[in-house]
């Protein structure tokens, strides 16, 4: 039998002809499922049009009351559905696949770039006449000179702004030091949802109320700051009852038009389900499941966070629910499944929609990240997996789509059950469930100054990062960083092809000049230093510019510190907070083996001078094969070698010293992360050729992995490499995302599986933050890339998150394709 004889088992679901691809017992599911599959999203223009007219009506009035009110405006006004088949109400757009607009974060553009949605490369969205109309008249004028990104731009020191933007046009981004704070309001956050399933947001509104009642009268500072933050607070809890009363007015309408019985029965459900949640605290799981949903969703009227609001520990704030219903026999878990897969269906018609180039850029795929954190630890500090636990994943097994982002907590005590059924979901091969790591994760927060109860409990977020709702309390979206751009810098002493006759970098000196490996690498270092600089001043300018243009007092309603200290959750501090952020390192395993064929091949070996090296790079190694080979076969990074291992080492202790020496200057735990979205695509389109044989305006290494077919070894080296390129003994690291791609012989069968069991194993003792598996054969990618249409169905496994491949840029595809695929463990 050969390797690619054997198939994952979506791999065998999509050669099925199209009528035999069944799901039994999961038929409601598919029905709503089809009824959007593969359709071209549309922007729906309401939330923006609302968003704006109200706050044409409320200048000069506080932001976080201004905010209230357009919540209100909006909760008021929207055009609320109910899609067929539904049983959990609740969206913020059109029927179908459909993202919104947020013009306080891209008004000032929006006029400009609109029309070029429908045909961009990655990620395009289809939109109407009338409304485009909406955008250029209505909407885009009144946000021009108002919006954060320009006042950023304007902030920012000269030397800054040109490794940030093209100082003659600040919406085109470099791709070398580039901030993201301009297109979402928030990076990744999880809300403390068991708060509004205890009280309800009759309960939150009453707390604010009292809040209110204690407040001197006399005082400038209460009457100032916290009376209009606790206004905020009854307004938009008066806000998120009114629309889910709406959604019972809308399902009570539709049932007495309704012929059939069965479907009656339904909605007249769901309007007394509306009636009652989110307002006061549900009495069932089907309750419990739309009270999350309602508040879910109108997170996403609130504002643009980073990968969307994450759905947090699901299978622990629902458990009670689904206990008591069982016992009580009012539920099956068949019910309960479909109930969830309700709201899969729901999050994967809202489609992420970044304006911004640089935006649509870092998220391809239509890419969103609405992570349901499964297993891990009680705030006891036992094991927590339940029933919920194992329904979640057999829905992933049976029921093929790309949301919920499943996201499932490790630990070196997790029941042999649930790391097989883990294993096995992760063998269906469409990219589920993503394994975050307890035993790094929780001392790292307890590190940084959570309590043993909080650190258990934390939450998965966004790509691969976690959250302690009521603790973390720091929203500021971060720097990536280029540091292959470092290093064609310091080949061509301060400069880059892609920008010829700009000095962006430091001038380090003629490389030529440099007769040691340790000149060069000192000269590497003070580049990436340089960078790290300029990404610490952005984020100086960022934190003390966002609280200005950006409120949330939906989120801030379920946290209890902003509660406490009436502050809105986007203010710079709140006291008892723990402030974590990060900035991220992009072309990790680039930049490795760049340094490391450098010092082997030029310095070690002197088997090429570095003018040949360079003369090389500039040609884009044309007519000079034989010296890309020698290069591309120098030590590499993700093999378990200490000559390549040791750099690596050093490269990530110089940036975490820089950020332990500034950090505390911020105000933050601003600490280095190497997860980059899909941004390793475009920051590698302004890199030249480099010295590990890559070719120029390629993609980069992505996160903590590899170089594209560098790890030769197998997959355990790449995991000793992580290991020993680590610097345990600095609080001040974060999430480090990795990618490991098996063709599925490797795991084909009962041993397979427990191959798979002992490498995650491995994975958790080795103290890695984060791991995620493509099962795939290279064969099957290239027939998708030839046949589209055949292989609309394929996930794939991108960064942190699953999209479909046929939605993803030639550029993505090919970067999947070139991945290594182990054929052992």
């Amino acid at each position: 039998m050969t390797v690619q004889s054997v198939l994952s088992v979506q791999e065998q679901r999509l050669l099925l002809p199209p009528g035999e691809r069944t799901f039994p017992g999961h038929e409601r599911a598919v029905r709503i499922l089809h009824s959007f599959q593969n359709q071209r999203p549309t922007i729906d223009v309401e939330r923006a049009q609302l968003f704006t007219e109200s706050f044409k009506q409320s200048e000069g009035e506080a932001l976080i009351l201004r905010w209230s009110k357009a919540l209100l405006h909006i909760a008021r006004h929207i055009t609320v559905y109910i899609d067929g088949d539904q049983l959990i109400a609740g969206r913020g757009g059109a029927p179908g696949r459909y993202g919104i607009l947020y013009p306080e974060l891209d008004g000032d553009y929006l006029d400009t770039v609109i029309r070029e949605l429908p045909s961009r490369g990655q990620s395009p969205f289809d939109l109407g006449e009338a409304d485009a109309a909406i955008i250029v008249n209505e909407i885009s004028p009144y946000w021009k000179g108002k919006t954060f990104h320009e006042a950023l731009a304007s902030a920012l020191p000269a030397d800054t702004l040109k490794v940030t933007y093209d100082p003659a046009d600040p919406l085109k981004s470099r791709f070398i030091v580039n901030e993201t704070a301009s297109f979402r309001s928030s990076i990744q956050w999880v809300h403390d949802y068991e708060k509004v399933l205890r009280i309800g947001y009759k309960g939150i509104k009453e707390e604010a109320l009292r809040e209110i009642s204690r407040l001197d009268p006399y005082s400038p500072v209460d009457n100032m700051e916290k009376l209009p933050f606790l206004q905020a607070i009854v307004n938009v809890s008066d806000a998120i009852v009114l629309w889910a009363n709406r959604h019972s007015i809308l399902a009570a309408k539709l049932a007495d038009e309704e012929t059939n019985p069965v479907r009656q029965a339904e909605l007249r459900k769901i309007a007394g389900i509306s009636a009652h949640v989110p307002e006061h605290p549900p009495r069932s799981f089907h309750e419990a499941v739309q009270s999350q949903w309602f508040v879910q969703m109108f997170s996403r009227l609130e504002q643009k966070t980073g990968t969307v609001i994450s759905n947090g520990r699901m299978d622990q704030y629902l458990y009670p629910f689904y206990e008591k219903d069982t016992a009580l026999g009012l539920i099956t878990d068949q019910e309960v499944i479909e109930l969830l897969e309700c709201v899969w269906n729901a999050m994967a018609q809202f489609l992420d929609l970044y304006i911004s180039p640089a935006g649509g850029a870092f998220n391809e795929g239509y890419a969103h990240w609405e992570a349901v954190t499964i297993g891990g630890q009680t705030p006891g500090g036992l094991d927590a997996t339940n029933e919920l636990t194992y329904l979640m994943l057999q829905s992933k097994r049976e029921f093929p789509l790309n949301y919920p982002d499943l996201a499932a907590r490790i630990h070196t005590r997790a029941p042999e059950r649930y790391l097989y059924e883990v294993a096995e979901t992760i063998k269906e091969g469409s990219g589920f469930p993503k394994l975050i790591n307890d035993e790094e994760v929780v001392p790292l927060l307890l590190a940084k100054g959570a309590t043993f109860e909080e650190a258990y409990d934390y939450a998965v977020s966004g790509c691969a990062e976690c959250r302690m709702p009521n603790r973390d309390t720091y929203t500021s979206p971060c720097a990536y960083i280029n540091f292959a751009a470092a290093v064609e810098m310091t080949l061509r002493n301060g400069q880059m092809l892609r920008y010829p006759g700009e000095t962006l970098g430091l001038e380090t000196g003629d490389p030529l000049s440099f007769g040691t490996w340790e000149q060069f690498f000192d000269a590497y270092k003070a580049q990436q230093k340089y960078f790290l600089k300029h990404a610490f001043i952005q984020q100086h300018a960022i934190i003390r510019l966002r609280s200005r243009h950006f409120a949330a007092p939906l989120s801030s309603s379920m946290h209890r510190l902003c509660l406490q200290n009436h502050k809105d959750i986007h203010e710079p501090h709140i006291e008892g907070g723990i402030d974590l952020g990060y900035f991220e390192f992009i072309g990790y395993g680039t930049v490795i083996d760049s340094l490391a064929a450098i010092k082997k091949v030029v310095f070690e070996d002197k088997r090429i001078s570095m003018a040949q090296l360079i003369e090389a790079l500039d040609r884009d190694f044309e007519g000079r094969e034989a010296i890309r080979q020698l290069l591309a076969h120098a030590p590499s990074y993700g093999n378990n070698e200490d000559y390549a291992d040791s750099i690596a080492k050093e490269l990530d202790e110089e940036a975490l010293k820089f950020t332990r020496a500034y950090s505390k200057q911020l105000g933050v735990n601003l600490d280095l992360r190497y997860v980059p979205f899909t941004s390793h695509v475009p920051f590698g389109k302004v890199v030249s050729a480099t010295p590990n044989g890559r070719k120029a305006y390629t993609p980069l290494a992505d996160g903590s992995s590899a170089s594209h077919g560098a790890d030769i070894n197998g997959p355990t080296a790449v995991l000793l490499s992580n290991y020993y390129s680590k610097n345990y003994n600095y609080r001040e690291r974060a999430a480090r995302l990795l990618n490991i791609k098996l063709t599925p012989s490797v795991i084909e069968g009962e041993e397979g599986t427990l191959k798979l069991v002992s490498f995650i194993r491995t994975w958790s003792d080795l103290r890695l933050w984060h791991l995620q598996f493509n099962i795939i054969n290279r064969q099957t990618l290239l027939d998708a890339q030839q046949d589209p249409d055949k292989y609309r169905n394929l996930l794939v496994r991108i960064a942190g998150y699953s999209a479909y491949f046929t939605d993803l840029s030639a550029d993505l595809q090919n970067d999947l394709i070139r991945r290594t695929g182990h054929t052992v463990i």
